[in-house]
């Protein structure tokens, strides 16, 4: 009998547009598998969506064609850096194409674990508002596949070729690595995600009073029995049972990753694997005719965001996630007891740990805390395992009809949580108020941090990652005297080293001291040792320079610039310089400009991306934006100003260009921003209208437009303006020097710097890692 036939009362109850899940598919292939193919990432997931429809029980190509809304989870090799392999144009579009489906809504979302159950909670709701009748979602990762022909035993072998040309109507949403990834932590070197968790692990341990071995064995325990449920898993990528004893040990094949980490309590992140749902409304649903065995509906459902990670009041908390579990069941009109099956997220033991603690629930509860296995043993890379547990339970709570089965689902850092209460009871929709309560949780005020940290530092946590070479490096979360909380770095204090790897010692709250050297937060335990490894050097105007000339005449400092791009180095040495020239009262006027036709074109290229991306000194480019400068910067311009060269003028007080000066703000056109105050200080300058017209189409203005525009003070001749600007350094000269510094101060805000040294807009952080980013 068939809901269409003879709906039930229950059914027939419902509003016709009540979303309701009718197939869930899985697949899998192993390397060592006899019917290995080496599928795509797009073939797997179009193979686990024809499994999904298939599991509909109605005839594949009358579901597809019904389809009208798609969303794909972000894969490893979707997240832009491309795949030795080759990689599809678009992907949703490549898996669409390949089952004959042409939905008008199409969404790839951008990274997190927390995806599969926030697409499902929001086409589940686009489907409630009548939006759309028949939604699918799915994804894949192929990090097997891709390692086995690139490092693998398969390198040697002819590589199968992944590109594909294929387009079609497709919302977007980014790469999403900002939400993972800082450039604080890029620089840091804590891009690895075992090193992340790990500092909020230790966190956690300390908050509890544990010593590193108990909570070691705690952690274990808990991890041990997913094992036994990925044993059972047709799909488990690692599907052997193991001991506690056995995660716990530290041995050649289960080596410590990243301390308290051993190999088997982290995810297994190479895999080949593929899921998918397929949800409709209750009126298509019995239109097509889907078995009411098949339905399942999403009684309730709820999506958080976390605070960052350095700005989180406690590290080894997060309220988001224990708010979403919260609501998902307020939701759902049921408790924590009532809950069958359950899949708590398990990329790392605090995923869980977090739930479990928020709600007393033991490791051991017999309900078990995995449907799949757990991201350690069933394995899970790129931001789809979760949909893998959506399909679990799905089977489950059909096959028993009372059931309330709960997927929780974890991105980033924790930083985002989606859950989903699911059961076979029919059930009308119920909207969620995951917007409200994340107001709420936004208002918590979040810790003070910062990027530059010198002094004396109170370790909050750590870890150390042991490096195959047999090496260590460090990773530490420390709070100033002032309360600020930074991340440091430390790999050449061995004593320190040796300090935090000690099992019988507790570092947290220990003292250490940092220095910000190469634009890294570098940490030692004693200041001794600190100025060992990374001497302090008074500023000098006459250093060693390779990127600009100095030449001192009188009170005046000239500083010029030996090439028109902006590299580490240039920046570093104009800091230097301008930090001597600040130190030494006798010194009034600082002179800048070009030793070239053109004065600066802005950031070198070469040095945007991963690790490089627009790092600057703590006082912005050139050592200058990021400072409140009370003596006067007198620049003179010729040929191309753009983008961070445009930024230094705004710095300056009193600008000479000459006639053959042009001023560009081209930052967007290659995916950059002007963050170091240019943004702001412009529409002081020219107007808020000029200002956007410049910065959003990167129009030119020659030099007798910026004058008009208030962009520079005079215009002279082509050739006469470094002869000019000295003459105007010599007449600035002649006013008393404290009444000069004094009119700077009491000038306003145009004066100092828009945005000084601290933390990093998540704005600039997106666009660090967006796949426009050029260069």
């Amino acid at each position: 009998m068939n809901a269409s036939a003879d709906p039930t009362p229950a059914h027939a109850d419902l509003p016709p547009h009540t979303p309701v899940l009718i197939g869930v598919g899985e697949v899998s292939e192993t390397l060592d598998s006899p019917d290995y193919r080496a599928r795509s990432e797009a073939q797997l997931a179009a193979d686990a969506l024809l499994a999904a429809v298939a599991d509909t029980g109605v005839a594949p190509e009358t579901v597809l064609a019904a389809v009208d809304a798609a969303a794909m989870t972000r894969s490893f090799e979707a997240m832009g850096f491309g795949s030795p392999l080759g990689t599809p144009t678009s992907y949703p579009w490549a898996v669409l194409r390949r089952v004959g489906a042409s939905p008008s809504y199409v969404v790839h979302d951008a990274l997190g674990g927390q995806t599969p159950q926030s697409l499902v909670n929001e086409l589940c709701q686009e489907v409630a508002d009548g939006r759309h009748a028949l939604a699918v979602v799915f994804g894949a990762d192929v990090t097997s596949t891709t390692r086995h022909f690139t490092r693998g035993a398969g390198a040697a072998l002819e590589r199968p070729d992944f590109a594909e040309d294929v387009t079609g109507p497709e919302v977007d949403r980014g790469r999403g690595t900002h939400l993972v990834n800082t450039r604080h932590q890029v620089l840091h070197g804590m891009t690895n995600a075992p090193v992340q968790y790990a500092l909020l692990e230790h966190a956690r341990r300390h908050r509890l009073g544990l010593d590193r071995r108990t909570y070691a064995k705690q952690m274990a325990a808990l991890l041990a029995p997913l094992s036994e449920v990925a044993a059972e898993r047709e799909h488990a990528a690692a599907p052997t049972v193991r001991t506690a004893a056995e995660v716990e040990a530290v041995t050649a094949d289960n080596r410590v990753v990243a301390d308290p980490y051993r190999r088997l309590m982290v995810a297994r992140d190479q895999v080949n694997q593929g899921a998918a749902c397929v949800i409709a409304s209750l009126a298509t649903a019995r239109a097509l005719g889907v078995p009411e065995e098949r339905w399942v509906f999403l009684h309730g459902h709820a999506s958080l965001s976390e605070q960052t990670m350095l700005a989180r009041p406690d590290l080894s908390r997060s309220p988001a996630t224990v708010a979403a579990v919260e609501h998902a069941l307020d939701v759902a009109g049921a408790s924590i007891e009532d809950l069958g099956p359950m899949d708590l997220y398990s990329c790392f033991p605090i995923a869980i740990t977090t739930v479990t603690d928020a709600f007393d629930l033991d490791t051991d509860d017999p309900r078990r805390l995995t449907l799949t296995g757990g991201l350690p043993f069933f394995g899970g890379a790129g931001s789809n395992y979760s949909l893998h547990a959506v399909a679990e339970v799905v089977r489950r709570v059909r096959h028993e009809p009372g059931a309330i089965g709960l997927v929780g689902a974890n991105g980033g850092q924790l930083s985002k949580y989606a859950v989903g209460v699911y059961s076979a009871r029919p059930r009308p929709w119920v909207p969620d108020d995951s917007a409200a309560l994340q107001a709420g949780l936004d208002a918590v005020p979040g810790v003070p941090w910062t990027e530059v940290a010198d002094g004396p530092a109170v370790v909050e946590s750590f870890s150390v990652e042991p490096q195959r070479d047999g090496s260590r490096t460090a990773a530490l979360v420390c709070r100033d005297l002032a309360g600020r909380r930074f991340l440091a770095t430390a790999a050449d204090d061995d004593a320190l080293l040796d300090l935090l790897a000690d099992e019988d010692v507790e570092p947290i709250g220990r003292r250490v001291h940092v220095r910000h050297v190469d634009h890294l937060n570098r940490a030692a335990l004693t200041r001794a040792t600190l100025d060992r490894l990374h001497p302090v050097h008074p500023p000098r105007l006459d250093g060693e320079h390779t990127r600009v000339r100095v030449a001192v005449d009188g009170p005046v400092v000239e500083l010029a610039l030996l090439r028109p791009l902006l590299d580490r180095r240039a920046h570093t040495e104009c800091d230097e310089v301008v930090s001597a020239w600040l130190a030494d009262p006798a010194l009034r006027v600082l002179l800048l400009h070009a030793d070239g036709p053109d004065f600066c074109q802005g950031l070198d290229p070469a040095e945007i991306g991963w690790g490089g991306t627009l790092v600057t000194p703590p006082h912005g480019v050139a050592g200058l934006t990021g400072r409140a400068v009370d003596r006067p910067v007198v620049a003179a311009v010729s040929g191309s100003v753009r983008d961070a060269g445009v930024e230094l003028l705004m710095a300056s007080h009193v600008v000479v260009a000459d006639e053959t000066a042009t001023f560009e703000m081209t930052a967007t056109r290659s995916g950059l921003v002007a963050e170091h105050g240019g943004l702001r200080r412009l529409r002081e300058v020219v107007g808020h209208r000029l200002a956007d017209d410049l910065v959003l189409t990167g129009r030119r203005l020659d030099a007798h437009e910026a004058l008009a525009a208030g962009l520079v003070s005079r215009v002279v001749p082509a050739g006469d303006q470094l002869a000019t600007a000295r003459q105007v350094a010599e007449q600035v000269c002649l006013g008393g020097g404290t009444a000069v510094r004094a009119t700077l101060r009491m000038a306003g805000p145009a004066s100092y710097p828009a945005s000084c040294p601290g933390r990093t807009p998540r704005e600039v952080d997106e666009v660090a890692f967006s796949e426009d980013l050029m260069g």
